[in-house]
């Protein structure tokens, strides 16, 4: 009977990290709706909190032998739903608003975010056997954050849009800061600083001082050196 109850509670924490993925796109939708008051602050705690829920349910999942034992849901497709909303949905309608990309142009960049994203969400391809992403992995959650930070022309907002989804289709990597085990420590650690300049632009309105911009650029310099040290290796 013990054993029984056991299994019982065993199966229920497996059905209840499907449950704490899915809330990813229940903030999401908090996160859309700070964009549409204009609280863009507000909006990237929500989507930080929803990357939040990224980051833990898989171990979760794995730890808890979800696959197995809670199988009448697919975690991976339920991953990539709450995904596109978090990363791709709500960051893209950012790009509606006047006060982060003057229009029609906004609405264009939007557009093509929303169509590329979605391919790139099927693509079969879409990482290496050791996790690697292949391709820029339409994290534009973190796009449209530096985007706001720092506030730059729109021609350089253009670029670095039109930049990021020709690298969706191009063979770079890269890294999935939790799955890749290579150099794990040293990512870890720069995921924990630009944690810190983070929280610190929400905190100022998500206007930060140039040492906090400094930060969040020498971070961002990591992640794209870190995917090119990489592909080098790709015939391991």
């Amino acid at each position: 009977m013990n054993e029984t109850r056991r299994a019982g509670w065993r199966k229920a924490l497996a059905y209840g990290v499907h449950v704490f993925t899915a809330l990813g796109a229940a903030l999401g939708l908090l996160a859309l709706q700070a964009v549409i008051a204009g609280d863009l602050a507000l909006a990237f705690i929500w989507l930080g909190a929803a990357l939040a829920v990224d980051t833990l349910d898989g171990p979760l999942a794995r730890r808890l032998d979800v696959g197995r034992l809670a199988k009448r849901y697919d975690g991976a497709q339920l991953d990539l739903v709450v995904d596109f909303i978090t990363y791709v949905f709500v960051p893209a309608a950012m790009l509606l608003r006047a006060d982060v990309m003057v229009q029609p142009w906004g609405l264009i960049a939007a557009l093509v975010v929303t169509l590329t994203s979605a391919l790139y969400f099927a693509d079969t391809g879409m990482k290496t056997d050791d996790w690697w992403f292949r391709g820029f992995p339409a994290v534009w959650n973190i796009v449209l954050f530096y985007i706001v930070a720092f506030a730059p022309p729109v021609w350089l907002s253009l670029a670095v849009i039109g930049l990021a989804t020709v690298l969706m289709f191009v063979p770079v990597l890269f890294v999935h800061p939790v799955r890749v085990r290579r150099w794990r420590s040293v990512t870890f650690g720069v995921l924990a600083m630009w944690g810190v300049a983070a929280v610190v632009s929400i905190w100022h309105g998500m206007q930060p001082g140039w040492a906090i911009k400094a930060l969040l650029l020498a971070c961002a310099a990591y992640f794209v050196m870190l995917g090119l040290w990489r592909a080098p290796l790709l015939s391991e």
